[in-house]
């Protein structure tokens, strides 16, 4: 098959273009590199620079590169941004997703598998999220996950297209430093951040409900992430038909607390954290049952959180060589 991989240029994009090459799968990018970077594109991978919400250019994308099957990964995907431009996010996450849909079932392309979120939950308060977990999202940006949830499966119902949304958890790591994440909006790169500064690595809230009162989070390796796509791809493939919803996680908790103190250990620094206030909106825990991937998908992670800070360390030491301990 021919996989059109939308957003593969991105952070994760680009580790999903990697999987499926390396598994033999042919690829091809669309990405309009508002976020992501051509030289993240393999050699011999062809790249369409575009955007989802042009259908026209999306249609040649399919036809001219016998694409059989779509990952759509290309997303606006900031929590905060989402709340200040929610036209803009619904725009783009969820009105591109339609005309992208539109286009696939024009193309008759059979397979589809959409880029979710466990932000689709909101703040839930059990120890393992399953995905029957009530859907309660807190942000626009959660909003236009559920929503493209939504659209995907009623397209599927629809016209037979085989679907499968992925929830995904925390995203960390690189596969190559040169993959590594380049934004600095989650916790594992904004704690090098202030380490490279110089100063306290923060935690917002301490007097949670949790052993040591830090937030607790499932974190998966952006390579596991990226393998899960490979085998939903496969899935779809072999069961035409298919009506998939997974969460994407470890199914193990780790405090923020605990993720500094690792951090700290596997960099070389030593710099106790500050704590500040809570922030708003921030649930306790979220944490994955994954019980349903390794069913459904046949897959399981197999990176530790000592692998994704490891490979984060590397890359960020690529961009910031000075920000390493002699």
């Amino acid at each position: 098959m021919t996989w059109l991989i939308t957003g593969g240029a991105g952070y994760i994009g680009a580790h999903v273009v990697r999987a499926m090459t390396e598994s033999g799968e042919r690829a091809v990018v669309y990405d309009d590199l508002s976020t992501g970077f051509a030289e993240r594109v393999p050699d011999g991978v062809p790249l369409v620079v575009g955007s989802t919400l042009d259908g026209e250019r999306v249609a040649r994308a399919l036809a001219e590169h016998g694409v059989t099957g779509v990952v759509h990964l290309a997303a606006k995907k900031q929590v905060g941004e989402s709340v200040d431009l929610p036209l803009h996010y619904y725009r783009e996450n969820v009105e591109g997703l339609r005309v992208l849909l539109e286009a696939a079932v024009a193309a008759a392309v059979p397979s589809f598998v959409f880029s979710s979120s466990a932000a689709v939950y909101g703040m839930p308060d059990v120890d393992l999220v399953t995905e029957d977990t009530p859907c309660v999202p807190l942000s626009p940006y959660g909003e236009t996950k559920l929503a493209g949830e939504w659209l995907v499966r009623a397209t599927g119902r629809a016209t037979g297209l085989s679907t499968a949304c992925l929830r995904y958890f925390n995203v960390a790591g690189a596969a190559i430093p040169e993959l590594a994440d380049v934004g600095v909006f989650n916790l594992i790169p904004m704690v090098f951040e202030k380490l490279t500064e110089n100063a306290p690595p923060r935690i917002f809230g301490d007097d949670y409900a949790t052993p040591d009162g830090t937030c607790v989070r499932d974190y998966i390796h952006v390579v596991d992430l990226a393998e899960a796509h490979v085998a939903a791809a496969r899935t779809l493939r072999s069961a035409p038909g298919r009506d998939l919803t997974v969460n994407i996680g470890r199914g193990e908790g780790v405090s923020v607390r605990e993720m500094i103190d690792h951090i700290n250990a596997l960099t070389g620094y030593d710099r106790p954290p500050t704590v500040t206030p809570r922030r708003p909106g921030d649930p306790a825990r979220v944490v994955a049952s994954a019980d349903l991937a390794a069913t459904e998908l046949t897959w399981k992670a197999k990176h530790d959180v000592q692998d994704m800070i490891t490979s984060a360390w590397e890359g960020w030491l690529r961009r910031y060589p000075g920000a390493a301990r002699d």
